[in-house]
């Protein structure tokens, strides 16, 4: 069964971030073509970069390190839930990512994102990050206004509209993570 991750982006105090990634798995679960498991970035307490190698290099010294790549690496694809800061993502999404790379590697992603104007700015800026780490992201995405989406910016409450766009964005995602798997599996035979 193909294996999605739903990567929270923020690990803020108080943060809608979780709120959303819920959400997501709740209506990604009423699917049958993947299974979906939400990834918090919070719980691997991942410092500032603390590598001493880059992150292609696969030589981890750290077991936050260890830890977050042996669970990257259980999944076929991800859904980044991420908001907007300054115009970007969240700097602790930005950390979680830069701790590795082979992990991501012919893998699919899709976005969720939200903010004052839907999170755009962070999820093109999210995209370029992705296609770094050579992460197929889909075109369909998922934009949550802070003013229609969120009770008193702090309750998640998607508008019919803005939720509807989910699906289209789980379509893709589920089938271009199947096909990714084949990509793996050639890159692989080069490899050896």
């Amino acid at each position: 069964m193909t294996k999605i991750a739903i990567i929270t982006g923020s690990t803020r105090p108080g943060r809608v971030n979780h709120q959303v990634a819920q959400w997501v798995q709740a209506e990604a679960s009423l699917r049958s073509d993947a299974e979906f498991e939400i990834v918090d970035i919070a719980d691997y307490n991942l410092p500032l970069l603390d590598e001493a190698y880059p992150a292609a290099f696969q030589n981890y010294q750290n077991a936050h390190t260890l830890g977050w790549s042996e669970k990257i690496s259980e999944f076929d694809g991800f859904i980044f839930v991420t908001g907007e800061y300054n115009h970007t993502i969240a700097p602790a999404l930005t950390n979680a990512l830069s701790y590795l790379n082979v992990e991501f590697n012919n893998k699919a992603a899709g976005i969720v994102s939200y903010g004052s104007m839907g999170g755009t700015r962070a999820a093109e800026h999210l995209r370029n990050v992705l296609s770094e780490l050579q992460v197929a992201h889909v075109r369909n995405q998922v934009m949550f206004s802070l003013f229609t989406d969120f009770e008193n910016f702090s309750e998640f409450k998607p508008t019919e509209q803005n939720a509807g766009t989910l699906a289209p964005m789980l379509d893709q995602l589920t089938a271009w993570s199947r096909a990714m798997e084949s990509v793996r599996t050639e890159q692989a035979a080069y490899a050896s």
